[in-house]
């Protein structure tokens, strides 16, 4: 298969720069909003402690003290990033928790508050699947057609054993559920997976990647599991009872992944890092940029390109 022409990239993946780019001619930049959310698999409403790999402090800024508006978080941003990185135009990313988790009357006020600042020309937005009501879903459709929309659902497997393991809260069942809803609307969805959970294989892996390719969706975030002070694994870590995955099975089951993915879905995310003060493991993934260059060394290699084994459905 040859690389796809659509890309208009150097690289062996389809990244989010150049989606962006590709669509709007100019450099677009995500502009990380911490709205004050909490999520129901914390506060009790499914269950307490959160998933086994969260720490649960939320973003730098609730650590230091009461969080500014997002009108005020949006400007600091956008300040940085055109002094910086030359950017063009912006997204506001609800990021930090469950931002979906709230009554649509509240998300319409935080949503409308970041889309009424300049250059801010649409919303990413963080959620679980199992708070993605029929009504947030007609809000976000109202937004996504006037402005650019993404629905970020964490998934992380497709595999129901494995998310009772990590206390995730919900199963596979309610991710269909939500993605089927959303599909043929004028929502953007991304979904979140992780490599690297506990019982899993590369086996296991793959499935969640080919079930992600089967199915409506526009982008992933591939993140690597992370040992976390504070957390259930960064627990087990210490104690040695938990190993993680080294960097170069992390960087061949990557480029497997690639390899299935269709080759329009965007590539939000190759790996993961956590706080510097709370992080234990794996070593190797402090370095986000070293893992990514060898991911693309990887895919060199093998001389391939996301979407060369890719099935479609017929």
């Amino acid at each position: 298969m040859p690389k796809p022409s659509l890309w208009n990239n150097t690289k062996r993946y389809y990244d989010l720069k150049s989606f962006w780019l590709n669509l709007f001619g100019c450099r677009v930049y995500k502009l990380q909003i911490d709205a004050g959310f909490t999520c129901p698999n914390r506060d009790g409403t499914v269950s307490r402690g959160g998933c086994i790999y969260c720490d649960g402090r939320g973003s730098r800024l609730r650590q230091i003290g009461p969080l500014p508006s997002v009108a005020e978080q949006i400007r600091r941003g956008k300040e940085y990033y055109k002094k910086n990185r030359n950017a063009g135009k912006f997204i506001a990313y609800f990021q930090t928790f469950t931002n979906t988790y709230a009554p649509v009357e509240k998300l319409k006020e935080l949503y409308d508050e970041a889309l009424a600042e300049e250059d801010v020309i649409g919303l990413s937005v963080g959620t679980r699947p199992d708070c993605v009501s029929d009504g947030i879903t007609y809000l976000l459709q109202d937004y996504a057609r006037k402005s650019h929309v993404w629905l970020e659902l964490g998934l992380q497997s497709i595999h129901d054993r494995t998310l009772r393991l990590i206390n995730r809260g919900h199963y596979a069942a309610a991710f269909l559920d939500a993605v089927h809803r959303l599909s043929g609307t004028d929502i953007h969805i991304c979904t979140h997976i992780i490599v690297g959970l506990p019982g899993e294989t590369r086996e296991d892996i793959l499935e969640t990647a080919g079930a992600i390719a089967a199915l409506p969706i526009h982008g992933i975030k591939i993140h690597s599991l992370l040992a976390l002070k504070g957390t259930v694994v960064g627990d087990l870590y210490e104690k040695g009872e938990m190993a993680m995955l080294s960097r170069d099975d992390y960087v061949r089951t990557v480029s497997d992944i690639l390899e299935i993915l269709p080759p329009e879905m965007v590539i939000q995310r190759l790996t993961a890092d956590g706080y510097r003060d709370i992080f234990l493991g794996p070593r190797w993934a402090v370095n986000k940029m070293e893992v990514i260059n060898a991911i693309d060394k990887e895919l060199d290699r093998r001389n391939t390109y996301q979407g060369i084994n890719c099935v479609r459905n017929i």
